[in-house]
C-alpha cells in the first residue's frame, strides 16, 4: 500500500467503505459505522460540498421486494452527515437535527447512487440536498438533512 496512513482496526473498513486514505485519520476512531457496513454502502466522493456513494438495492429490500424507503433516508443521511462533518472540521462535530425525504420512484434490483450537495455551509448550521438515482439515472428520491456543528468538548 502506497497511501501515507496508519494502519487501525478500522483501516480494512474505511477501505471497504471506498473513504479516501487521507481522511482514514480522520475516522480512526471510529470508522464508518456499523449501519453503513450493513447496508452496503460504499463512498466514491467525499468532501463538504460534495458527496458521493452507491448502495444496493439486494438486501436493504421491505416485504414487498423494493428498496425501503428507510434505506433511502440511511443513504442519505449517511451522505449529509460525513459532508457536514468534514465541514465542521477536527474540532468540532455536526450532528443531525432535521431530515427529509421524498420517494419519486421504486427500485427492485441494481445499484442506487446518492449524490449529496451542499445548499448552506454556515458556522454553525449546515443543509445537504441528497438525490437518490437508480443506474439509468431516474431520480427514486429527494432528501434533505440539516446538521449543527457543535465544538468538540475540551479534554483536559
Amino acid at each position: 500500500m502506497t497511501d501515507n496512513f496508519t494502519r487501525n482496526k478500522f483501516s480494512d473498513q474505511l477501505e471497504a467503505a471506498g473513504v479516501p486514505a487521507h481522511m482514514h485519520d480522520w475516522l480512526s476512531g471510529h470508522g464508518v459505522g456499523a449501519l453503513v457496513e450493513k447496508m452496503g454502502i460504499v463512498f466514491s466522493e467525499l468532501s463538504a460540498e460534495r458527496a458521493v456513494a452507491t448502495m444496493p438495492v439486494e438486501g436493504n429490500t421491505q416485504v414487498v421486494g423494493i428498496l425501503h424507503g428507510g434505506a433511502h433516508m440511511v443513504l442519505a443521511e449517511t451522505l449529509g452527515s460525513f459532508a457536514a462533518g468534514i465541514h465542521a472540521g477536527p474540532n468540532a462535530h455536526a450532528v443531525g437535527i432535521e431530515i427529509n425525504g421524498t420517494h419519486h420512484r421504486s427500485i427492485a434490483a441494481g445499484t442506487v447512487t446518492g449524490t449529496c450537495t451542499a445548499v448552506h455551509l454556515g458556522r454553525t448550521l449546515t443543509t445537504h440536498e441528497i438525490v437518490m438515482t437508480d443506474e439509468q439515472g431516474r431520480r427514486l428520491s429527494t432528501c434533505r438533512i440539516t446538521n449543527l456543528v457543535r465544538p468538540n468538548p475540551k479534554t483536559s
